[in-house]
């Protein structure tokens, strides 16, 4: 099933109320869209705040980054919504809930990774390398990628930050997600290959199709991960061990964010104007 969305389809998470909410993030808006297809759209008042990463929170609304005007949003399953102000420059993108049910979030312009609490209070800690995506890991830390720095960061959320360069020379991680089995799975959009760090072991990157540009990673309803191939307009499911498969979409498609539905089945975010459900 497809579902039409205009401008920007980019990122999505499963909402409290057993919907799909995506930021539109060409229109300044976010919508609302039932594992039945129906859809309701929320303007932001800002059509240049670019809408970009959005979260479930513990405190049953939606969050998202606005990389455009250096806020972050919150949305209630209602439609209300409000927003905090990070300080100029920031260009907010990533966006993950920590263990500690803070908010976490990456800080492009700024190069810092931040925690907001639910009422807004922020602290940041320096994180140079352009910090692109995040993603709370099995180990309790929030892992995230440095697209300019070449490595991956972690963080504790006692603020302790160690970060691990990358074998491949510019290979521009992005998405990155934590799995069942205590592993974390980065992008490498530049590189075209996939990155995995084992609990306690080495990076490994694995090749995928030359021109693919893999974007977001999720972890799979069972076994290894979903991957958005944003440069071959496909979606890769690579296992635990290794085994590639891989579904195409129609050319221009441009396959960005990715979730897994209250239906169970996985949901692509389309730039070109869509949301695809993909059947488990």
């Amino acid at each position: 099933m497809e579902v039409p969305l205009g401008s920007g389809p980019y990122a999505l998470a499963a909402g409290p109320d057993g919907a799909l909410w995506v930021t539109l993030v060409h229109a300044g808006q976010i919508a609302r869209v039932s594992v039945g297809g129906e859809t309701d759209t929320h303007d932001l008042g800002a059509p240049g705040c670019r809408p970009s990463i959005i979260v479930a929170g513990s405190d049953g609304a939606l969050w998202f980054t606005r990389s455009g005007d250096d806020r972050i949003g919150r949305i209630t399953t209602a439609g209300n919504h409000t927003t905090f102000q990070l300080p100029e420059g920031s260009a907010p993108f990533g966006l993950a809930v920590g263990p500690d049910q803070a908010l976490w979030y990456t800080a492009m312009g700024t190069e810092r990774v931040g925690r907001m609490t639910s009422g807004g209070e922020i602290e940041e800690f320096p994180a140079r390398g352009m910090p692109s995506m995040i993603t709370s890991g099995p180990d309790g830390a929030l892992w995230f990628t440095l697209n300019q720095g070449n490595a991956i960061g972690r963080i504790e959320t006692d603020d302790t930050m160690p970060t691990r360069a990358l074998e491949t020379a510019k290979a521009g991680p992005v998405g990155i997600t934590g799995t069942h089995d205590g592993a974390v799975w980065f992008t490498e959009l530049l590189a075209d290959k996939l990155g995995r760090i084992p609990s306690g072991g080495p990076i490994q990157e694995l090749p995928l199709p030359e021109g693919s540009k893999p974007h977001a990673v999720i972890a799979a309803q069972a076994d290894g991960v979903w991957v958005s191939l944003w440069g071959a307009n496909a979606i890769a499911h690579v296992s635990d061990d290794g085994e590639y498969a891989q579904i195409d979409l129609p050319p221009g498609s441009e396959p960005h964010g990715l979730a897994l539905g209250p239906d169970h089945n996985l949901w692509v975010a389309l730039e070109s104007g869509s949301l695809r459900r993909i059947d488990g």
